[in-house]
This record gives C-alpha cells, structure tokens and sequence, in this order.
C-alpha cells in the first residue's frame, strides 16, 4: 500500500471506529452499500456481472473510485456465486438475472418449509445428516442424489465400508457428488477473484464496512428452514422445538462469526436482520424468541474483540428498549425503516446508528430534497458523534446526481471541526 493510500485508509477507518466508539470523527462518514447500483452507474446489467467475473469487479471498481465512500459493501455479497455455479447446480432458492428474473433486475430469495414441520427431531438428532441428506437435495434440483445416502455413521465401522462405498455408486448419487466437486471448483475461482479485488480496495485506501456475513439463530431457522409462515406457525403450534433448534443452532452462529472474522482480518460481522420486526411478531414473542440468542451472538462477537453490524430490516419501533441492552460503544445498529431520530434519542449512548437515507429518495426525489434530508439526518443523528451515513438499504436503482449531491453534502455539511 503506498503512503498516499495508506493514509487515506487509516483516515477512513478511523472515522468508523470513532463512530463505533460514540465519538466525534473529523466528519460524518458516508458509506453507502452500493449493490447492482454499480452496475447500472458502469453501463453493464446485473445478468453480466453473474456471467462476466471480471466485469463485475471493473463495474464496483469504477464505481467506488468514483465516488470514494469512507468504506466498501463486497462484491460477494451482491453477486453470491457465478451463474456457472447457480446453474450447475439448479439452485432453488434463489432467483437470480437470466434465470427467474429479468437481465436487468436484481436477484430475489424464493423462500420455502425446506425443513417441514415434523422434522424438527431429526434436526436435534444429526444436523450434520440433516443438512447433507434433507436440505441439499431440496435446495438444488442436482444434488437431489444426495437424499438417497445410506447412513454415513456406519462407515466408521470398519465392517460396514464395503457396502456403503458401494451404495456411493448409485448413479444419482454419483451425478450429485460429481456436481458438489464440479461447482466448488468455479466457486473457488469467483473467491478468488474477489479476494483479489478486496485485497486491491484496501490498498487503494477504502476499508471494507464488512468481510464475514451470519444470520442471527432465529432468522437461521425462519428464513433457511421453516420459511416466514413455518416459522409463524411454529410460535404457536410447536413453540419449544423453535426454541430449541434456535438455542442448538446460536453457538454455531458465533463460531462462524468469530472464525470468519479472524480469518479474513476485518473485525465487523455484518447481521443482517429480517424476522424479528413489529409486523412479524409481538414484543412478548421478541424478547422469548428472538432477543436472547441474538444477545448472545452480540456479547460473544465483542468479547472475541469483533464488531457486530446489524442491518435491522423493517421496524423496530417498540423493541428500541430491548436491543439498548449490549456493549455500550461496540456495535452498529443500521436501521432500514424505524424512526432513526426515535433510534438516536434511545440508542445513540449505546451503539453507533447507521442508515436511513431512504433509497426512494435517492432514486425519485430531487437533488434538494436529497441535500435538505441529509442535512436533517446529520443534525439529528450526527449531534455528538456515532453515526455513520448510508441509505436504508443496498441501492440498486439511484440517481447518480442524487448520489453525488448525498455524498458530497455529507462531506462537506458532516464536517465537526
């Protein structure tokens, strides 16, 4: 990293750590979560940056060296994997460009009981099986093969290897486990690929708002497993085995966030938040269900020295009180849709608020609407430090006149000295 870029990093990053901390930074930093919004800014469509690697990577790199955020949204967590790799596959539970959606749209998450109802007492029994012979199969049309698995436990009986390698060439089988080594080999080159690109962001001087992605053990459950509805059904039909998968499933949430942070040396463990919202269940169901593993997941990321980074989806008005219970001057709270000036006034002794530029305006409203409402959110949010600038949410479809009047009034209006 040369001197100038050097700089330049340490100059960003620290503007988010003093926002972490609750401090005062030299301004207000703007981040602003760019997704297939760096697509349509470079001139190429989001169904080219799931087939062109490297085009994908020259669309964010334009991008961010235009625009110059105090920090970066990855690559690999707009475009998850290849459409080499989706397509082998047959992934199910995902639409992604090209394939469920248009070339030009973003991709969309098919949602689905991949776990059925009754099937909680094999989750507890094997998770590991499960996860291999149950959800697999379901999730991609060609490891379907793997459903048809004979025990693999009884492999360590020395006795009992002949006969379930024999089992193993079963062609469904075969066609599944040729599948899982075929696509892990492309999804090792698009890893790379990015690793590369990242590696290349911060030696230009951009941090990285985030590296390593978990799901809080709730959301595990209702968004990979049970779906909205399952999980809905199963507060009040069969409410302590939701409670146990989620209690069994939060240790390994915490290894995961803890391991990849240190594995990829970027202390913030972004937590996307979907399930726990005013709409989606009561604040008696909350703070029984959804608050006490999350907690933990927090405590556990800062006592491992990381920094845990929740984008919380939809509202959160009447659990504002609850989530104040953490690590005062640990953790980013990016609020999507909750009353962020309700947020800064409950919150803002006790976690760094990030967020709610509302990416309507950004993509509707008009270069002053845009400027008098960043101006707004740095008054009131910014008042004493710990806030960070950024929209709602990831920004797809913007103005780019909206955003250089976003960005450049947060520099210049965000200024504290």
């Amino acid at each position: 990293m040369e001197n100038k870029n050097q700089s330049l990093y340490q100059e960003r990053e620290r503007r988010i750590l003093d926002c972490i901390a609750l401090k005062e930074p030299d301004r207000v930093p703007v981040v602003p979560l760019f997704a297939f919004f760096n697509c349509y800014f470079s001139g190429i469509s989001p169904r080219v940056a799931y087939t062109e690697p490297e085009m994908a990577i020259d669309a964010w790199r334009k991008t961010i060296n235009h625009f110059q955020p105090d920090a970066t949204y990855s690559v690999n967590f707009t475009v998850y994997s290849m459409d080499n790799v989706l397509s082998s596959l047959d992934f199910k539970a995902m639409k992604w460009p090209g394939h469920g959606v248009p070339d030009d749209q973003s991709f969309q998450f098919v949602e689905a009981e991949y776990m059925k109802e009754d099937e909680y007492d094999e989750l507890f029994r094997d998770p590991g099986s499960f996860f291999l012979r149950k959800m697999l199969p379901r999730l991609s049309g060609n490891l379907e093969g793997l459903a048809k698995l004979p025990p693999l436990e009884l492999s360590a009986l020395g006795y009992a290897l002949p006969p379930v390698l024999a089992a193993l060439a079963d062609p469904d089988i075969t066609r599944a486990l040729e599948t899982l080594l075929e696509t892990s080999k492309m999804q090792v080159q698009w890893v790379s690929a990015f690793n590369a690109f990242a590696k290349e962001l911060k030696d230009s001087g951009y941090p990285s708002i985030k590296e390593q992605t978990v799901f809080c053990p709730y959301d595990l459950v209702a968004d990979n497993l049970r779906g909205t509805a399952g999980a809905a059904m199963d507060l009040l039909l069969q409410p302590d085995n939701l409670k146990r998968a989620v209690n069994q499933l939060a240790p390994f949430v915490s290894a995961i966030g803890i391991n990849g942070a240190k594995g990829k040396s970027n202390p913030r463990v972004f937590i996307p938040l979907h399930k726990g919202t005013d709409n989606f269940m009561s604040l008696k169901q909350f703070k029984e269900f959804y608050w006490p593993t999350l907690q933990q997941l927090i405590v556990d990321l800062v006592e491992a020295d990381c920094t845990p980074y929740l984008l919380i989806e939809g509202l959160y008005n009447t659990r504002l009180d609850v989530i104040k219970d953490v690590p005062k001057g640990k953790c980013i709270y990016h609020f999507e849709g909750t009353d962020i000036f309700k947020a800064k006034k409950v919150l803002g002794d006790t976690a760094c608020i990030m967020g709610n530029m509302p990416n309507s305006l950004l993509t509707t409203g008009s270069v002053d609407q845009v400027k008098d409402h960043t101006k707004k959110l740095i008054d009131v949010c910014g008042d004493g430090g710990g806030y960070i600038m950024s929209a709602s949410a990831l920004i797809d479809e913007a103005k780019p006149e909206n955003v250089e009047a976003w960005m450049e009034t947060t520099r210049e209006y965000g200024k504290y000295h």
